[in-house]
């Protein structure tokens, strides 16, 4: 992390729209160097994708547009349990999304998007240690990597094809044979074949570290408000003004950043770009207790066959996955949402019986290409964009704070992030 000396401050007013986890991360990293923050929230704080996702940081992580996903979202229209599902229905926008999706499911873009995305996974994940030391933050930070465990040949060969591809980035996975799996994880049953080990992953608890961020943001000055929802960006001479609230209320700012998630594409077409943006559903299921006892996992593991996460958290388990292409909707699928738990007694020992403290949905922000839009808006000076980031707006919240912060107070990042500019498309 770059510390700022008194003489770098900025007085500069920013308006930060969106409290999730990559809006907080901005407003934190902008009031660092002294800016003069303001985070909008629709809602409350941290209560969006955030709040319920898996709480894994996985730098390495593969994008989404792997060979094969068309045909695995095509079998999905008649697999309601799929974890990738596209629910049947007629929308121009989400059919152009496939077109494009379609043609990003290759090996030559896979390497594409691992070289842009694998030095921003490690610049996170060094944040991530960088603020557990200086900041303290208390959100159950475990720096303990993850286990993605296998029941079937076909699907540990694949995970160990992936585990080669991301091995040539900097990352060190390990494959580990069943029998070593259930000695570091006795949680893991005699079914599973074996797995890959992620030595830089960590967890921790997604809500926790939101609102631990958000306190520090607070600290350094900026001011956060909730149910407040903007209507538009005012520009003028193409240039950032302010924006304007529902309630009609405008906040003079030279700088807005739209880190509004599932929610962006309406405000950004507002400024003339296309932004071919869908939201993915997921869900989670918090366990209580079985006959008086949590489950007994120690270390969080992917189930690789059925992308399910299991994250040990202060006390209980998360289990928590599936892509579902179905809107902008909080509607639970309940055999989903039951699937979470049903597939997890496949793989794990003590998951029967559960009872569940929480029950959750939430929508991801997903891009056809699999990368995040991070950058300028052309032709609007002061208006950034910040959202995108699918299965990895936890992973990636901090080092795309720190780029948004260096884009409005030195003009550019120092990392070359060129490829998630939001004209791409």
């Amino acid at each position: 992390m770059v510390s700022y000396s008194a003489g770098e401050r900025s007085e500069r007013r920013i308006v930060v729209v969106g409290g999730g986890v990559i809006g907080v991360c901005c407003a934190y990293f902008l009031a660092r160097r002294g800016a003069r923050v303001t985070l909008l929230e629709r809602d409350e704080i941290g209560k969006g994708a955030s709040y319920g996702n898996a709480g894994s940081i996985a730098p390495g992580h593969l994008p989404i547009n792997k060979p094969g996903r068309i045909k695995q979202a095509l079998k999905s229209l008649f697999d309601p349990l799929s974890p990738l599902y596209v629910a049947p229905r007629l929308d121009p926008a989400l059919a152009k999304w496939l077109w494009m999706f379609s043609r990003t499911c290759t090996e030559a873009h896979l390497e594409f998007a691992m070289r842009v995305m694998a030095p921003i996974g490690h610049a996170s994940r060094k944040i991530f240690d960088q603020l557990a030391e200086e900041e303290k933050i208390d959100c159950c930070f475990q720096r303990k990597g993850y286990y993605e465990i296998y029941l079937t040949a076909r699907g540990l060969a694949s995970g160990e094809k992936e585990a080669g591809l991301i091995s040539r980035y900097g990352f060190h996975p390990e494959t580990i044979p069943g029998g070593e799996l259930r000695e570091r994880e006795p949680a893991i049953n005699g079914r599973v074949l074996g797995g890959v080990f992620y030595p830089e992953a960590a967890t921790l608890n997604p809500y926790r570290f939101v609102m631990e961020m958000a306190n520090r943001a607070e600290r350094r000055g900026a001011v956060l408000r909730t149910d407040t929802e903007i209507a538009d960006v005012l520009t003028g001479d193409r240039k950032v003004r302010g924006i304007r609230t529902r309630a009609g209320e405008v906040i003079e700012a030279d700088a807005v950043v739209l880190a509004t998630g599932a929610y962006s594409a309406p405000l950004v077409r507002q400024l003339g770009l296309p932004f071919p943006l869908q939201a993915a559903k997921g869900y989670h299921r918090d366990s209580g207790t079985t006959r008086g006892r949590a489950p007994q996992l120690r270390q969080a593991c992917v189930l690789g066959e059925n992308s399910v996460f299991c994250t040990p958290m202060d006390g209980f388990v998360r289990f928590a996955g599936t892509l579902e292409f179905s809107g902008v909707n909080h509607e639970i699928r309940r055999p989903r949402l039951e699937q979470l738990t049903n597939s997890s007694k496949r793989y794990l020992d003590g998951v029967d019986d559960l009872k569940f403290r929480s029950e959750w949905c939430g929508l991801r922000p997903c891009m056809p290409d699999g990368l995040p839009v991070v950058g300028p808006v052309p032709h609007r000076q002061g208006v950034f964009i910040a959202t995108g980031h699918g299965m990895l707006g936890l992973t990636l919240g901090p080092i795309t704070g720190r780029l948004v912060a260096e884009y409005i107070l030195d003009g550019a990042p120092r990392m070359d992030i060129a490829a998630l500019r939001p004209e791409r498309f």
